[in-house]
Formats: structure tokens, sequence, C-alpha cells
């Protein structure tokens, strides 16, 4: 036989059987009664995952709009593993909050190794079972309402010096408006690092601390990281002997030098006056016998979420009202002249409207992925039921919920007075499983008060002091940048910033 036919065939061969590992899995949810979602070899029912010509979510959506009429739910595939994505908003409220039990743990916390990537792997959103529990029990108190009101003059002055900055930059006079994103993370930065740890990162000057640079990085999801998902989605046996680092070396380094030496500053000033959260974490090490690796990542975890996720909703409501001038007006008319106290900030109803309308359309968790903690039972319109078992992972579309326009009266406008009580309120959408700005059930975000503290102020303050119009720059839809893991708008936020006489 001729070598190079042995050599064809056998190449033959190990494609065949690659193709059939490849696609061994498709078919799993049809024979339980449940119906598929289109799938391919290597990239499931999610192909952008892979291709990144639009954002993922993109995907989920299309298949929550094609299966809602008819069924509760749906059979995918990431990469070759079977999953179910829900397409019912009342069993996305079951899962989040009647049901919880049955599915107490985030999926994401099977790619993380503590030994490997000790930043996430403490984070309260990856830790799972009675560790999240005690967990989460250690960090509510530190997050009460009379510590976020003993840090909020701290947050005032950080907004008087965003005001500056903006001031500053207006001077310059930019054709492109400012960046608003980058402007709102130098606003995080520099009031977490002084609520949290009582440091200055100078985020506004011209030459800010290590700490701004270093809360860029901290997010950039690296090329090698989102192959290493695809891959583990393709062989999950892999993740017992190989877990990619999401923060990198330098930048985990970097924070927890920068926690160790905060820690130390504050015990030699023995200032245990001020209740912020790292004087709760140090009372807290003392009682319950913390090791310093709990006790830095206890404070991690509230800086990382703290920096990233509230820049992002605070640049999209940012981002709504230079939208719709209207709606700037009605808030500038809400907020007044007089100085708001921390009591009266939460007492705006039309602001609350402003930023739950910005994070139903740009919601910081686009899909949800809930692990099955205990057997349990779905039920399709059609009355066929499945079992789910412990390990298996539901997604819970919430980009796609937030954006239907069967809750939400023309979704992609923007309609902060669908979230005003004589509306319903919040709660009115919750109760329909059908707003998960902040998650909800016992999950629910832990520094919910806090962000909206920071973002609140910061809001008041710009809308008071400046007209925020849209730059050319800026895109008019609301379509996500394909490469950021959040939802981001495409092309970045460009705003120009108008000072009020």
């Amino acid at each position: 036989m001729c070598p190079f036919f042995t050599t064809f065939v056998l190449l033959a061969l190990v494609a065949g059987l690659f193709y059939k590992f490849l696609v061994w899995n498709f078919g799993y949810w049809k024979k339980l009664g449940v119906k598929e979602g289109k799938s391919y070899p290597f990239v499931g029912s999610f192909p952008s995952q892979f291709t990144q010509k639009r954002h993922v979510v993109y995907d989920v959506n299309d298949l929550y709009q094609k299966y809602k009429q008819d069924e509760n739910f749906v059979g995918v595939y990431n990469a070759r593993t079977p999953q179910l994505l829900i397409v019912n908003p009342e069993y996305a409220h079951k899962i989040f909050v009647n049901d919880f039990r049955n599915f107490h743990d985030n999926e994401f916390a099977n790619f993380v190794d503590k030994n490997n990537d000790v930043i996430l792997a403490n984070n309260i959103f990856f830790l799972t079972g009675e560790e999240w529990k005690e967990r989460r029990a250690e960090i509510t108190p530190g997050l009460t309402a009379n510590r976020v009101s003993a840090v909020y003059p701290v947050t005032l002055k950080v907004c008087n010096t965003l005001s500056d900055y903006i001031r500053n930059q207006i001077k310059m006079a930019s054709r492109d408006g400012l960046e608003t994103k980058q402007l709102c993370l130098r606003y995080t930065t520099e009031v977490v690092s002084d609520c949290v740890l009582g440091i200055k990162a100078n985020s506004f000057s011209n030459n800010p601390t290590p700490i701004f640079d270093m809360t860029l990085k901290v997010f950039k999801q690296s090329t090698f990281f989102i192959l290493y998902t695809v891959i583990a989605n393709l062989i999950p046996q892999i993740r017992k002997i190989y877990t990619a680092r999401f923060f990198t070396k330098d930048v985990e380094n970097f924070f927890f030098d920068l926690m160790s030496t905060s820690i130390d500053i504050k015990r030699k000033a023995r200032d245990t006056t001020r209740l912020d959260y790292l004087n709760y974490v140090l009372q807290l090490q003392e009682k319950k016998n913390l090791t310093n690796i709990e006790l830095i990542s206890h404070t991690m975890t509230f800086l990382t979420d703290g920096f990233e996720t509230t820049s992002a909703v605070l640049a999209h409501t940012l981002l709504l009202l230079a939208r719709e001038p209207r709606t700037q007006e009605k808030l500038r008319t809400e907020i007044g002249n007089e100085e708001l106290s921390f009591e009266k900030l939460s007492e705006l109803p039309y602001l609350d409207a402003c930023v739950h309308e910005a994070l139903r359309l740009f919601p910081p968790q686009l899909v949800a992925r809930k692990l099955c903690t205990e057997t349990y039972e779905f039920v399709n319109k059609n009355g066929n039921t499945v079992k789910v078992h412990p390990g298996e992972v539901i997604l819970v579309p919430i980009h796609a919920i937030h954006h239907d326009a069967e809750y939400y009266e023309d979704p992609e406008e923007i309609k902060p007075e669908r979230f005003l009580e004589e509306n319903g309120g919040v709660k009115k959408y919750r109760e329909m499983g059908v707003y998960l700005g902040f998650g909800d059930g016992p999950r629910v975000c832990p520094g919910m008060r806090f962000a909206l503290t920071q973002m609140k102020a910061a809001i008041v303050e710009i809308v008071r002091n400046f007209n925020i119009k849209l730059n050319p720059k800026t895109r008019k839809d609301n379509y996500l940048d394909e490469i950021y893991f959040m939802a981001y708008l495409n092309g970045g936020i460009w705003l120009d910033f108008e000072e009020r006489k």
C-alpha cells in the first residue's frame, strides 16, 4: 500500500474520531424530550465565543427569542458540555430566590484554583457551599448603612475633585469629548482607595499612583484565558490538571503588597474610630483569627468589585442622561441646589430610577451561570419534565430578559419612569424575575448599598455642575463591545461636558 495513502487514511481516521468526540454529547437534551438550540462542533451553541465577531451574549439572546414563546427552557452546548438555558423569567426568579438551595453556586467557581488565582478564588462571587455562606456572613456587617454613611464625606470630597478634573478637561477642548468609562474608573478608584484603605490614588492628577494603572489591567481578559475556557468546556477534566489565571501575577502581587502596606499603616496609627471597611476586617481578623491571606482577600473582593463594576454602571447612567436631555433636566430638578446628606441622597426616586434603567440596559452580569447543587425538576410549557442534577449548569439570560418587549415597553428606549413606585417600582420587576441588575435572592450583590452611594453622589455632582451631551463619536444604539466580558457600549462612551453657569 502506498505510504501516502496510508498516511491519508490515518489522518482521516483521526479527524473522524476527533469530530465524533466534538459532537458526542449533541442530542443529550433531545433524548430527554427537550428541544435543542442549533450547535456546531468545537463552539457548541455559542460560536461568537470563538469568532469574537460579536459579543457572545447575542448568541444567547437569539436562542432566547427563538424559543421563549413555546418553551420554558432549551438545551444548549457550551463547546460540547450540555447546559440548560432558561427562557421563562418565572424560573429565573425561582433559581435566584424561591429554590435557591438547588442552585446555590455559580459555575465560574469551576474555573478558579485557590492556589493559582488567590484574588479570584476568595471573591464571594466565586465561593461555593458553606464557604460562601460563612464569608458572606463575615462581609455583610462591614457594609451596613452606618459604615457607608461614615465614609460618605470622603466620597463628597472626591466628587469635588471629579468636577475640577472635568473643568480642566473642558479647557483642553478635545473634539472627541471625554471617554467616560475611564473618567468613571478614575472616580471609583479614588473613592474606593480612600474609603476602604484610607489612601489616595491621585487618579485625577497627571501623575496617578500605580493603583489606577493596575486597576486598568485588572479586568483586561487575555486571549489565553478565553481560549482556556473554550478548551476546558471541550475537555472538563483539564481543570483538574491546570487552571489559567484571570488576574496576572503582577496585578496580584501589586494589590497584595498594597493591602499589606495599608494594613500595617492602619495598625501603627491605631485609628479605630473611622468606620471604614478596613477597620472592620481588622476587627474581624482578631475575632475570627483570620490569616493575613484571608484578611487581604476579604478586602480585595471589595476593591476589585468597587473599581470596575461600579464605574461601568456609572458611565452608562451618564450615557443615558446625555441621550435624553429631558431626563437629565428632570433629574436636575429633583436634585435641587442644596447639599445632600447621605439620608437625602437615598430619598431621590428619579435618581434611583435612572440608575436602575442603566442597569437594565447594560447589566454587569449578562448571563448568570448557576450550578445545580440539588436535583431539580423543570416543567416545560407542554407538560414534559426534565431533571437536572448536581454539577449541571443552568443559564439565566439576564441581558435578553432585560431587553424583552413583553416585559419592558420599547426596551431599547430610555424610560426611567418604569422604575418609579407609582408604576410598581423595582420590586414589581424583581418579583416577575425580569430585573436582575444586582442579582437577587441570597446571592444579591453585598456591596450594593456602597456602590449605589458612590454612583449617586457622582451623578448629583456632575448633573448639578455640567450639561452632559452626546459626542458624535458615541454610537446611538446599545450594541455591546464584543471583547469586553461585561456589558460595555461598543466603541466607548464619549461625552461632552458643558459647565453650567
